[in-house]
């Protein structure tokens, strides 16, 4: 006997709120009144979503299971780098790098231009490897240590530190998601970039200015230098220090720059590591050790204990673990078409050129939410908005720009995200303690908001000189321009 196929709903929009609501629900009463971490009322989101798929929507679960299993495959890359990033963070600390940074970076920088230094640093490393990633899990873990030194609030530098590596994240061409937002939009990676720049000049100006300003409260201030002593002397009493160790950093970042892949790049930090740790003193064994289980400092020195204990491929479980519950999440909304329900709504409110760049921003930080990942925070809103773009005369790299502009930079600032998780775990802040400082992270968004409404730098299909519109148009002109050279001499040979 056959099996009668079940008949198929459509998901409402108040049926697919159903699950999102759930999710802010249980994650209200478990982060804010227990304190707890996000894995499980993610997973009370996805057991609603399942249910109404099921029972509702006539889903079956093989249907729903390859939704999530499609959807944790869609950022397996992302868990590999977070793994070889806690092997490198650990090997970079046994191995004196990070204590060698923290160490000079101490003597070195200042207060009062800690905040811009370390903004520019991060950005200049972020532009040249086109990874956050990779920028906050070196150079940002000393920054962070060197700012506990200097006593500046690690949220604080945090922020800065995160708005910096986003900043080349968003604009070098190394960058999977500049790569990614113009292979959505139908746009060219370098027409891409140059139309980011309007948005970006005026957020980073913007966000630069602001830490300068709260820089200017340092100045004048008097070190606690026995305090600092003190950090140094613990340092130096467990590391060797040398500052050839600062060739493993310039090493890794110039292969990444050179277009190695990034998860081969950091194997080699890891590779050069493990060579540093030799001269630490470490065996085989404490090597292997130290890759899987990370490092533990023993100086005595509360601080420095406390900053030099981390890494391993085991420090990043935690953050992979949530990734994963993210992706089922997601992964249900967006095969049973939940997430497609709420998007479409979305774009009934989007009447104009602001309100659709509006609802285009909004849908970016929805589903960097909802799927906690960047790079489907950017392919969703692309393919859903690309034909809407088109169809009001806009030019493909204006959605490019706001898929960047808001899908890449928000996800930093979500703590179940792929970024904001990993973001908080390489530096050792929590997401929601950094967010209110990354000044970029928040103002890039609003920049290309606002820029819509006031229709600056918004190019329509017309001004596009790689839209065949324009190219028609062009023909068109010079037809034209022909047609009257040729009457004009008509008419003085008749004359």
């Amino acid at each position: 006997m056959s099996k009668v196929p079940r008949e198929r709903k459509e998901a409402t929009l108040g049926i697919s709120f159903i699950p999102v609501i759930a999710l802010v629900a249980s994650l209200s009463v478990a982060v804010i009144v227990f304190e707890q971490d996000a894995h499980v009322p993610i997973l009370i989101g996805s057991a609603v979503g399942v249910l109404i798929a099921v029972f509702h929507l006539g889903f079956t679960w093989d249907e729903i299971e390859k939704g999530m299993i499609d959807s944790i495959g869609s950022v397996m890359q992302a868990i590999l780098i977070l793994a070889v990033i806690g092997m490198l963070i650990g090997t970079w600390i046994a191995g004196g790098i990070v204590p060698t940074l923290i160490y000079y970076g101490l003597k070195i920088l200042s207060p009062s231009f800690f905040l811009i230094s370390a903004l520019l640093l991060c950005s200049i490393v972020s532009l040249a490897t086109g990874s956050s990633w990779t920028t906050a899990g070196t150079v940002g873990v000393a920054l962070i240590g060197i700012a506990q030194g200097l006593g500046i609030s690690p949220a604080l530098a945090a922020g800065c530190i995160v708005s910096g590596a986003y900043f080349g994240d968003k604009m070098s061409p190394l960058s999977d998601t500049t790569n990614l937002a113009p292979a959505m939009a139908g746009s060219t990676l370098f027409d891409h970039i140059k139309h980011m720049i309007y948005t970006t000049v005026l957020s980073y100006g913007l966000t630069a200015i602001i830490f300068i300003i709260i820089g200017l409260q340092y100045v004048g201030k008097e070190l606690n230098v026995a305090e600092i002593n003190g950090i140094l002397d613990g340092i130096k009493s467990i590391y060797y220090i040398n500052p050839l160790f600062l060739l493993v950093p310039v090493i890794t970042i110039g292969a990444v720059a050179m277009k190695i892949p990034a998860i081969p790049g950091l194997v080699l930090g890891v590779v050069l590591g493990a060579v540093c740790m030799i001269f630490q003193g470490a065996g085989l064994g404490e090597i292997f050790n130290v890759i899987q289980n990370g490092t533990v400092a023993a100086s005595g020195h509360e601080m420095v204990d406390a900053l030099l204990t981390n890494g391993g491929m085991q420090s990043m479980m935690w953050t992979i673990s949530l990734i994963m519950c993210a992706g089922v999440f997601g992964g249900i909304l967006q095969s049973t078409g939940m997430m497609q329900s709420i998007a479409n709504k979305m774009l009934s409110y989007a009447r104009g050129t602001g309100s659709l760049i509006l609802v285009t921003a909004l849908s970016c930080l929805f589903v960097n939410v909802l799927c906690a990942d960047q790079y489907l925070g950017i392919a969703l809103p692309g393919k859903m908005f690309k034909d809407e773009f088109e169809d009001r005369g806009l030019a493909p790299r204006n959605l490019s720009r706001v898929l960047e502009d808001s899908g890449t930079v928000t996800s930093a600032l979500i703590p179940w995200n792929t970024c904001g998780a990993t973001m908080a775990n390489s530096l050792g802040v929590s997401t929601f303690a950094y967010a209110p400082f990354a000044f970029f992270n928040i103002l890039s968004p609003i920049v290309s908001v606002i820029y819509g409404y006031i229709g600056f730098s918004i190019m329509t299909l017309e001004e596009d000189p790689a839209s065949p519109r324009y190219k028609h148009k062009m023909k068109l002109k010079k037809s034209n321009r022909e047609l009257d050279e040729y009457t004009a001499n008509y008419q003085a040979n008749a004359n």
